[in-house]
């Protein structure tokens, strides 16, 4: 299966997407589902690690290295290669869909020079379709450019009990509500208009690798990502670290997302 990388990308980021795809293809083609969902350690953030994640993030680092960057990784963590450049990836954003078998499962990374992200790519590991953006430039999509969270086609991460209240505040006020199980699709699909808004009602589920391609493509294509608390989203190594990250067609409809979450 090819995969959609648009010119330009920078290299070490087209590589390592190349790598995450190529063998999240290979492992489902020679793995049954019950051996790629097998939990088998913890991963640098302190989740459960998959045989699935493990396969596809042993590639990316392997890559990264090839290309003298450094990356940080959901599984992995921080490999320090003595550069400049460093790449903060989520080899697999849905590896639950993706054991199952359910065609929702992404690619993403950002390259990040000097402590600043300046590129992401979103890469949709089932097709090869891609998202890519650079800071401070227009992308090709446009956002929807909703205003009014009443009314508004909304995705959000699944309810925790802890969360409840506010997911329901959120669900109540929208017109539809999706559960897809892949925070970087669901951002990609806000920056292309065919969502209003993705969210995390308040579980502090999101790392940063969650969220840092979504905070280039977006903002790329008119909208915005925010901290459901208003915490800075920024590049950090420490992957103890969470946000409840809201993206958003338009600022207006972030700020409404994040006073639902609030109460």
């Amino acid at each position: 299966m090819n995969i959609d990388i648009p010119d330009g990308t920078h290299p070490a980021l087209a590589a390592v997407a190349r790598a995450a795809m190529t063998t999240f293809q290979q492992a489902r083609r020679d793995h049954t589902p019950a051996m790629l969902s097998e939990k088998v350690e913890l991963g640098a953030d302190g989740t459960p690690t998959t045989r699935l994640d493990l396969f596809v993030d042993a590639a990316v680092a392997e890559t990264a290295t090839a290309h003298r960057v450094n990356l940080i990784s959901e599984e992995i963590g921080v490999v320090d290669n003595g550069s400049a450049t460093t790449l903060v990836v989520d080899p697999v954003d849905g590896t639950a869909n993706a054991v199952a078998g359910v065609p929702l499962a992404a690619f993403a990374g950002v390259v990040v020079l000097d402590n600043e992200p300046v590129e992401s790519l979103t890469t949709w590991l089932d097709t090869g379709r891609s998202w890519h953006a650079q800071v401070g430039r227009p992308g090709p999509w446009r956002t929807s450019g909703r205003r009014e969270l009443d009314g508004a086609a909304v995705s959000l991460l699944r309810p925790h009990p802890a969360n409840e209240s506010a997911w329901l505040r959120v669900s109540r006020r929208a017109a539809r509500v999706r559960i897809l199980s892949s925070s970087c699709l669901e951002a990609a699909l806000v920056a292309q208009g065919s969502t209003d808004a993705f969210a995390d009602a308040g579980s502090d589920t999101h790392r940063i690798m969650d969220i840092a391609a979504a905070a280039v493509l977006v903002p790329a294509a008119g909208g915005v990502v925010i901290d459901a608390y208003g915490r800075p989203i920024e590049i950090d190594p420490d992957l103890t670290r969470r946000w409840s990250g809201i993206v958003a067609a338009t600022s207006e409809l972030a700020h409404q997302l994040a006073e639902a979450v609030q109460g």
